[in-house]
């Protein structure tokens, strides 16, 4: 995933408000004791659309991606800003770093791509592992709502000046799956178009079975946020927010 798809995703996510969420990752992580200045790894940080305004907010970030075209893009973004943060290729379920973390993070559905319990906590004893005793994980998932409901057995196709893609969802009910298959056509300077195909999966975890395996992989103190807000999440909520805590 995210491979030649990583050079249109910054296009294709332009109605993002990055900066509004980051303000809420900032809320959440200072409402769990991590300050300006300390030790925050961004897991699935793609090509730096949260990192980098958190490093604005002044938290220490390390940037983790499996996809190397993505952290490419990243750091050439950082380095226009004058920023030098490390941004690290890795698999988020064997995440390993120098340093103990103040926090962890999983933004932007990066845990609905691990389609199994045993890819769910392997990332989970990871994370626990790399931050210090007393630390936070935080991340975020689209619900089961959104991905049935709203993502579903949709057929989505845009037409830009530079770019069109078809975007075709199909959810599996019974396996809490949903699988995209997306088609697009880059228009190339001399006005030909390069197509791009990319498949994806991803599978709608319930806040019981999240709850219950930060529990078993040793987090206390877990708590579940509605969209952007931190407050008990709504019926038909399209975004959750997690927060769990490693034991002091």
């Amino acid at each position: 995933m995210y491979t030649s798809f990583a050079e249109v995703y910054d296009q294709l996510m332009d109605n993002v408000n990055y900066e509004r969420w980051a303000d809420f990752y900032a809320e959440m992580l200072h409402a769990n004791g991590v300050g300006v200045g300390e030790k925050v790894c961004e897991c699935a940080c793609g090509t730096g659309g949260l990192t980098l305004p958190l490093v604005r907010r002044g938290f220490q970030m390390t940037g983790v991606d499996l996809s190397q075209e993505m952290l490419w893009i990243a750091a050439q973004k950082a380095r226009k800003m004058g920023l030098g943060l490390p941004f690290i290729q890795q698999d988020m379920r064997k995440l390993h770093l120098h340093r103990q973390m103040d926090a962890v993070l999983a933004t932007c559905d990066g845990v609905n791509y691990l389609l199994t319990d045993e890819d769910v906590c392997a990332f989970f004893r990871a994370a626990y592992a790399a931050m210090r005793p007393g630390g936070v994980l935080i991340f975020d998932v689209s619900t089961p709502w959104k991905l049935e409901n709203v993502l579903g057995n949709e057929m989505i196709v845009e037409d830009r000046e530079d770019v069109t893609y078809m975007w075709q969802n199909s959810f599996n009910p019974k396996k809490g799956i949903c699988e995209m298959a997306l088609c697009f056509f880059l228009r190339e300077k001399d006005g030909r178009y390069r197509r791009i195909d990319e498949e994806q999966k991803q599978r709608a975890h319930t806040r019981e079975q999240l709850t219950a395996l930060l529990h078993g992989c040793g987090f206390t103190d877990v708590h579940v946020y509605g969209n952007s807000r931190m407050e008990s999440p709504r019926d038909k909520e399209q975004r959750w927010h997690f927060t769990a805590r490693r034991s002091e």
